[in-house]
């Protein structure tokens, strides 16, 4: 399959992932069903290497299958995008890293949860981590986790920053996710305790930063030459996008069919509603198109081997959050157009992608002065320091 085919096939999903959405929220995370047919439609494989049978993909192709996902169930959206990701990551790493996670299985897929929470000790060889991590996504599904953690100096400073690769036999799940909002992506924690990582498999941020980490030695694609913070960002916005985009075809769908009893019409022929309508889609589109030109951009300059400049970096983390805060504001302008019904609990697709956006919103990359900062920061020609550029 190429990868055009994977998102074709992916597209194809899409009816019986919306019939299982009110599962997930349910279980409280992706039906095993949904993670079966989305590897057998080669999904998981887009950003893996080619040496490990994976599609090295246009990061473009990766996030538009995130977003159909996520327009039929936000909660798959997700975690598809979150753990679909991980493949990119570790494919930076030591070969020897690489060879671990997948020798074994190329099929083996990874989960993360990268807030320094733990406690790092170094140690002969590697170091020891030990603590507790929120929020990792799909980890129910996983066979690796991607864990983050703060390097200190003998007085207790921190030197280094890195993510240390675990395999699942040695950490455990505490299941703690019950939300109002991506119910279904089981976002539980991770508890390690103690337990040996050795160095080739403690990626430093700096390099990965810098755009010199080991895994280039292996892995020679040009999707592998982009900048953590714009892949890493555009992961948590694509879903975003996709959920809103869910909403409004939903919405629309309703719409045309709706009648107000109290002013006695049939909503579609409402101008305001009309008018509401069309703020949405715009703001949904122009999302969208932002996102795909940035990293379009981005990968054609990884392609040349050429340097990707700093403006364009800071755009796309501009560009990113705004994309979040603009589907939110979209998917609360169609709830506000949906009348009291659609409160109710139950299948309703936009109440749900109103809850699912707002959850997402809460993700530390989807905090919008931050990342507008960076962009005055370089239109301004100040200097910037901020790793998640």
């Amino acid at each position: 399959m190429s990868d055009e085919e994977v998102l074709a096939a992916v597209r194809d999903l899409a009816p019986a992932l919306r019939e299982r959405a009110a599962e997930a929220e349910a279980l409280r995370k992706v039906p095993e069903a949904n993670v079966k047919e989305l590897e057998a439609a080669g999904f998981f494989r887009l950003l893996q290497p080619r040496a490990y049978g994976g599609y090295a993909a246009h990061p473009g192709v990766f996030y538009a299958a995130v977003k159909e996902v996520a327009k039929a169930c936000g909660s798959t959206g997700w975690v598809s995008s979150v753990v679909g990701v991980h493949p990119w990551h570790v494919a930076l790493y030591d070969p020897r890293a690489q060879e671990e996670v997948w020798g074994p299985d190329r099929a083996a897929r990874i989960c993360s949860s990268y807030a320094p929470t733990g406690k790092v000790t170094p140690v002969e060889g590697g170091f020891t981590i030990s603590g507790r991590w929120h929020f990792s996504s799909g980890c129910d599904h996983a066979d690796w986790a991607l864990l983050g953690g703060l390097v200190t100096d003998a007085e207790g400073r921190p030197v280094d920053m890195r993510t240390f690769l675990v395999p699942r036999a040695q950490y455990r799940i505490d299941e703690v996710w019950d939300t109002v909002g991506l119910r279904g992506s089981g976002s539980n924690d991770i508890v390690v305790e103690d337990v040996f990582v050795p160095e080739h498999r403690a990626l430093s941020f700096g390099p990965v930063t810098e755009l010199r980490v080991p895994g280039h030695a292996v892995n020679p694609e040009p999707v592998y030459r982009l900048p953590y913070a714009s892949v890493f960002t555009t992961t948590i916005s694509a879903p975003i996008v996709g959920i809103a985009e869910g909403a409004y075809e939903a919405h629309v769908a309703a719409t045309r069919e709706r009648f107000r009893t109290s002013y006695g019409q049939q909503v579609a022929e409402d101008p305001f509603a009309q008018v509401r309508i069309a703020r949405a889609a715009s703001d949904v589109d122009a999302s969208w198109l932002q996102l795909q030109r940035n990293i379009a951009e981005l990968y054609e300059l990884a392609e040349r081997g050429a340097e990707l400049p700093l403006a364009l970096r800071a755009r796309t983390r501009r560009d990113q959050v705004l994309a979040t805060e603009r589907c939110v504001a979209a998917v609360d302008l169609l709830m506000e157009n949906s009348g009291g019904s659609a409160m109710r609990t139950g299948p309703g697709a936009v109440q749900r992608a109103w809850r699912d956006v707002h959850t997402g919103r809460g993700h530390a990359a989807n905090d919008p002065e931050r990342a507008l900062v960076l962009f005055g920061q370089s239109a301004l020609g100040l200097d910037i320091q901020d790793t998640m550029l």
